[in-house]
């Protein structure tokens, strides 16, 4: 019972989260025609209540906790036929479980108390959004990828299963869900922002996730709604830019000489990247916007697509394995280009350890990452054709291309 080493953290979280959690209901009920059975001064006791509860032993916190749910109960009685809701019962009690929580961890208690007080004073965008904003078919996408996230890929095993060991199902499940992520992503950023900047927006930040992942996922979008394109196409090519970027940050965490060999080869794909992005992005925004009814009967996600996308890299990691064990398992080349084929990060991560200890010379070590970063290209490719929007593809194509070429040029500058 220190006072001042464990208490008195945990007591001053209590008070600020009940008195904040209070406010927020005593404000929200203000216009009720009947006096509130709680307020802020009820709030701020029952968060006290529980940490005082909490250091005199479990027999005080039962009995404390079955006293605030008798008065939640008894508020609840008394005005549910005027207000038949239970949010603020539900609050008093969970006031008094968090105060609890405070005593032990006062950091994490007084964060819940915040999220409690910003979820309470969000009710009606919250009831207008899930009401007027969201229809039946994001509804059922939305509860698809929680189910995605929550059940099934905890219940893949987490190792490989095929005799070349690289095919990892949770891992590849996992590209599933990155896919339905980007494209829900996309799909959130045309709603708010609109055609012209939402996907090339939502294309730059995914690129930080996946570059492949988020081509495959504009070019579904650009196959379901051909009016939006061209700004698919300038969200995907913008994904580019952020593995640049990714690329650069990892090299120079681990091999700065690394990164000064290969910096001028990023500069070059970079620059491509973002001028290719730019020209479709101007190109985009030239033409009449799509209407708002555009968005109708489309869906934030097609968890076909994410799964075709999802057998190509599997596809293309036996193909790479088979071809390393093939060309040898120690050849530098081989190996860079085969990792590259998934993850071009992977490649950059292992030749950037292989140049700091001296294993692989610079010069080596350039060179593979330029061919993973040409066999990241392919997938890239093979991805924009599983979208099975051809335009959006051959655009793709171009654009990769052109990255490429000045990727290759720029190392052979002396």
């Amino acid at each position: 019972m220190e006072l001042e080493g464990v208490a008195l953290p945990g007591f001053l979280a209590a008070i600020g989260g009940g008195l904040l959690v209070g406010i927020e209901r005593e404000r929200s009920l203000a216009a009720s025609p009947q006096r509130a059975a709680a307020g802020v001064r009820t709030f701020t006791l029952a968060a006290l209540a529980g940490a005082v509860a909490a250091l005199l032993g479990p027999i005080a916190l039962g009995v404390g906790g079955a006293g605030v749910v008798a008065l939640a109960l008894a508020s609840y009685l008394g005005s549910r036929d005027e207000d038949p809701g239970l949010t603020s019962e539900l609050a008093l009690v969970l006031c008094f479980l968090l105060g609890a929580c405070a005593l032990t961890s006062a950091q994490l208690a007084a964060g819940l108390f915040v999220g409690v007080a910003v979820l309470l004073a969000s009710r009606d965008a919250l009831h207008r959004f899930t009401r007027q904003v969201l229809n039946d078919a994001e509804v059922a996408d939305l509860l698809l990828l929680a189910a995605s996230v929550l059940i099934v890929l905890p219940l893949l095993p987490d190792r490989t299963i095929d005799p070349l060991e690289v095919v990892n199902p949770r891992k590849l499940w996992l590209l599933v869900v990155l896919v339905m992520s980007i494209n829900a992503a996309g799909y959130i950023a045309l709603r708010v922002v609109g055609g012209r900047h939402g996907l090339l927006l939502a294309g730059l930040l995914g690129g930080f996730v996946s570059s492949a992942a988020t081509i495959g996922s504009m070019g579904q979008r650009a196959h379901a709604m051909p009016d939006l394109r061209r700004s698919a196409i300038a969200g995907a090519l913008a994904s580019n830019v952020a593995t640049v970027i990714q690329l650069a940050v990892i090299l120079a965490a681990l091999s700065p000489e690394l990164l000064r060999a290969f910096v001028p080869a990023l500069v070059a794909a970079g620059i491509a990247a973002a001028v290719a992005a730019a020209v479709y992005a101007v190109r985009a925004s030239r033409e009449q916007a799509p209407p708002a009814t555009s968005l109708v009967g489309a869906r934030p996600f097609d968890l076909g697509h994410a799964l075709l996308f999802a057998a190509i890299v599997g596809a293309a990691l036996l193909l790479g394995a088979a071809l390393n064990r093939w060309l040898g398992s120690g050849g530098v080349f081989a190996a860079a280009a085969a990792s590259g084929l998934a993850d071009v990060h992977a490649a950059a991560v292992s030749l950037g350890q292989l140049a700091s200890t001296g294993t692989v010379p610079i010069a080596d070590a350039r060179m593979a990452l330029a061919l993973a970063f040409l066999a990241n290209s392919a997938m890239k490719g093979l991805a924009a054709f599983g979208a099975g929007d051809a335009i959006y593809a051959r655009a793709m194509l171009a654009g990769i291309a052109v990255i490429d070429v000045a990727l290759v040029a720029a190392l052979w500058i002396p």
